[in-house]
């Protein structure tokens, strides 16, 4: 029997806010059967084509033109007013009220922080009234458009960014530390990685994003890294998975290749590190999984305050380059893996393995108030 409902609000503008609406609608469904849930992109919906279009511009801005992109990050940050401009979307904010009105919803969850104007224009109606909760999917570094908005409840990944919020103004008692919303496979209990490895071989994960130019120089350099295993991820780019398959020929060495997959929380948790860039669901997965990260890109704005969290607490570093990238592995795992068993231990206090369940028993909870 249905006791309530739950609709989860995202948008295509970076995988951190996806991959946090995906699984905190199976932690759902799978611990709340008797909650109906549903997930809902209202950007896309809305504007299809011109949606598509803008997240095209906007993958290439923060790879081609990340200056750009951080001038006009720090110009949402400091300027308020542009919350007023809300009724350029008219059409999102009607499709909003009409998808709380149809599956009834006594909680919305934002994943995404530009829908905040559009929930509080919907409040100023006289439609259903409804719980609004924001998951923040981000560290330390918070844009204020995150909590410019009548959002009862932020649910945020670690103490750091709690702090973040309540100097910006946001009261304690509407905060709570959930952590991340990861799958809910990393609260499975595996057996801890070998330090030094049985075999003498550190397993590395290296998951190419968007920066592919520069993936078969990391990957020529990383081959050529001593008592290490390498696994790359390519995504959905086919024509990079034949290139790195013809490097590793060429090489002589041995390399794992996965196109698109399903099994990169599996992969994670059997890594020692993992390369890869800063993005807010990529580095709460690292952590969920106690797996110390070296990372290759931090866009400006949204992921400095991860890649802050994890370099500040001795949980990663910063490699840009392949040789740097190189030199790193290879310092993480000399004397015996004496630098990763620091970084491991730096990822406890991090971890979070439980975040999406955490924040499912909460919309749940929610479900039930009057």
């Amino acid at each position: 029997m249905v006791s309530g409902s739950v609709l989860i609000l995202t948008a295509g503008f970076g995988e951190g806010h996806n991959a946090a609406a995906r699984n905190l609608e199976q932690a759902l469904r799978e611990s709340h059967p008797e909650v109906a849930v549903a997930v809902n992109d209202i950007f896309n919906e809305s504007y299809g084509w011109l949606n598509r279009l803008l997240q095209s511009g906007y993958r290439h801005i923060i790879n081609k033109h990340p200056g750009l992109w951080s001038a006009f990050y720090n110009f949402l940050d400091r300027a308020p007013w542009v919350n007023r401009g809300v009724g350029l979307f008219w059409m999102a904010v009607n499709l909003l009220a009409d998808r709380i009105t149809r599956y009834d919803a006594d909680v919305v969850v934002s994943c995404f922080p530009g829908y905040g104007a559009f929930l509080d224009q919907v409040r100023k109606g006289k439609g259903r009234p409804f719980f609004y909760v924001t998951v923040v999917t981000d560290s330390l570094t918070i844009n204020s458009i995150w909590w410019r908005c009548t959002s009862e409840f932020f649910l945020v990944p670690n103490e750091s960014t709690a702090k973040s919020l309540e100097q910006g103004g946001v009261a304690r008692e509407k905060i709570r530390v959930t952590g991340f919303p990861v799958p809910t496979v990393f609260s499975e209990i595996l057996p801890e990685r070998g330090n030094p490895p049985a075999d003498g071989r550190w397993q590395v994960l290296y998951m190419v994003n968007s920066a592919q130019d520069v993936a078969p120089a990391i990957v020529r350099e990383l081959l050529a890294v001593e008592n290490i295993a390498l696994t790359v991820t390519c995504g959905r780019h086919e024509v990079l998975m034949k290139k790195l398959q013809q490097l590793a020929l060429e090489m002589g060495k041995e390399i794992e290749l996965h196109g698109w997959t399903s099994e990169i929380p599996n992969l994670l948790r059997r890594s020692h590190v993992l390369i890869s860039k800063a993005g807010g669901a990529t580095v709460q997965e690292a952590m969920a999984a106690r797996t110390p990260m070296i990372i290759t890109q931090v866009v400006p704005g949204q992921e400095e305050g991860n890649a802050l969290l994890l370099v500040e607490n001795g949980a990663g570093e910063i490699a840009t380059t392949p040789e740097a990238i190189s030199t790193a592995v290879r310092n993480l795992f000399e004397k015996n893996g004496a630098l990763y068993s620091q970084r491991y231990l730096a990822t406890g206090p991090l971890s979070h393995p439980a975040g999406a369940k955490e924040i499912a028993n909460f919309a749940a909870a929610l479900c039930l108030r009057d």
